[in-house]
């Protein structure tokens, strides 16, 4: 990275405190407004008719992952970029996306009889259309991460979530069923599209040149394996139950789903936004990249274990209040899905130091062990119901953390008791302020008061433990909060 972006290496502590506020205020701005819009678009729609949209979802992930082709993360790693590099990605990914698209729209027939849906024939060559668009920004996607703008990243996605969700709320209202759901998906990419341009004013040029993405090939082509696997390892359950269940029951996981997915995102986003461009700065220097990792990983876990866990805790009144009881079946697969949850957003800052050394090929090989044992794993279970493959899906993703660890370990020396030592005090406060907020609510059976007594005992507990332990994270969060107060 160059000094043309702003980032100073003697200022990139309050760089990164800055960055993490604004993707902490971005995640949590985004998650906030689809907790809103998804409350709407349950009330107005049929656990069917999500599960209709939620047998496309691989489909377009796995689009949106070819058509990047892992070019995004390899802009953010080169150290002197020029427009060129920004160009050539930039072409590429559309045409890979024209492609694709073509070959899609093709295959809408085939997709559609897989999962016994013939209205998937037009609504999949519709939702289809949001990855050639997202093709476009992909390249000013990587400027504002490269410069850490992650201010106005939040801008461009909150207006995006809110024109797209108000735009499928009024369609569901107005009776378009699972055509509210498909329209705020393409819109959202849309909006995305036109933020990322107007902030970083870039202009790709008809001068077209290859060679910066052939030069990227070796390490993007990895990191597109690994990304394509790690989408068919969190959507292979969707697929497996749209094949064999009931649209209903792939609604009610695809609910289940999307509640643990805005918790556990609110953290990976913050985390994921900061993380790659900060260790690919210092990743010529060992140990100070080895107290950067450990400093993130206890502010990760500080964030995501009191959320999975509280989230776990309230489920039931949360689900029955929120989008009434039509998905009362959506509440332990929730649960089930939230303990795992909570150990997904640590994923992501492994992933980035091993990106940030130029491992894509052991990023790759760990995310394939992970697939193949999930899918072991799942299938052994599938006699035994949906719970059951769901637990076992759960299962694997905590245990193969400690795989992630032991390649951090082995490139920063970064040892499993320190992963112990920063891990486990938040790990075991989080669950001790759920088993008091448990307690404390057992003689309540008013569904809205045991839901608002759970969560202030168990965030006051939580944060009274840590302020009492002097957790050195919740002081620097505080500090950082009040500089930014004195600011204003």
């Amino acid at each position: 990275m160059n000094s043309s972006e702003g980032i100073d290496s003697n200022n990139l502590k309050a760089k990164t405190a800055q960055g993490l506020f604004w993707a902490f205020l971005s995640s949590g701005g985004i998650q906030l407004l689809n907790l809103v819009i998804g409350i709407f678009l349950a009330r107005l729609l049929s656990p069917g008719e999500y599960g209709i949209v939620g047998m496309l979802a691989i489909f377009t992930l796995l689009a949106n992952n070819l058509q990047e082709s892992g070019f995004g993360i390899a802009l953010v790693n080169i150290k002197d970029i020029t427009h060129n590099d920004y160009n050539s990605v930039f072409w590429f990914n559309v045409c890979v996306s024209v492609l694709l698209y073509a070959v899609l729209f093709l295959c809408a027939p085939l997709i559609a009889g897989f999962f016994h849906q013939p209205c998937l024939v037009p609504l999949s060559r519709f939702v289809f259309l949001a990855f050639i668009i997202a093709s476009f920004c992909i390249s000013p996607n990587a400027m504002l991460v490269r410069g850490l703008k992650m201010k106005e990243k939040a801008y461009t996605s909150l207006s995006a979530l809110i024109i797209s969700g108000t735009v499928g709320v009024v369609m569901a209202f107005k009776g378009f069923s699972y055509w509210s759901l498909a329209t705020q998906q393409v819109l959202y990419n849309v909006v995305i599209c036109f933020g990322r341009f107007y902030y970083t004013r870039w202009c790709p040029t008809l001068k077209v040149d290859f060679t910066p993405v052939r030069q990227m090939f070796s390490f993007s082509y990895k990191v597109l394996i690994t990304t394509v696997l790690t989408t068919i390892n969190n959507n292979m359950l969707t697929v497996v139950f749209g094949r064999i269940f009931p649209a209903a029951s792939v609604g009610n996981f695809t609910q289940a789903n999307k509640w643990n997915t805005m918790a556990n995102q609110l953290v990976t986003n913050t985390v994921s936004q900061v993380a790659q461009p900060v260790f690919t700065r210092i990743n010529d220097d060992e140990e100070r990249q080895r107290r950067a990792f450990g400093k993130l990983l206890r502010f990760t876990a500080f964030m995501a274990f009191p959320a999975m866990f509280g989230l776990a805790l309230v489920a039931p009144q949360l689900i029955v209040a929120a989008i009434g009881e039509q998905w009362i079946d959506s509440i332990p697969l929730l649960q089930i899905l939230c303990v795992s949850g909570a150990f997904l957003p640590l994923y992501a800052v492994y992933q980035n130091l091993l990106l940030s050394r130029g491992r894509s090929t052991s990023y790759m090989w760990l995310t394939i062990g992970q697939i193949v044992i999930m899918l072991l794993a799942v299938l052994a279970c599938h006699t035994m119901g949906i719970r059951a493959m769901v637990m076992a899906f759960a299962c694997i993703n905590i245990l193969w953390l400690l795989a992630w660890q032991w390649f951090a370990r082995r490139y920063i020396g970064y040892r499993f008791m320190s992963m112990g030592r920063d891990l486990l005090p938040f790990m075991l406060i989080a669950v001790a302020a759920m088993c008091v907020a448990y307690l404390a609510t057992l003689p309540l059976s008013n569904m809205y008061v045991v839901l608002a007594v759970r969560v202030a005992v168990a965030s006051a507990v939580y944060l009274l433990t840590m302020k009492l332990l002097r957790a050195r994270i919740l002081e620097e969060c505080i500090e950082f909060i009040r500089s930014k107060k004195s600011k204003h």
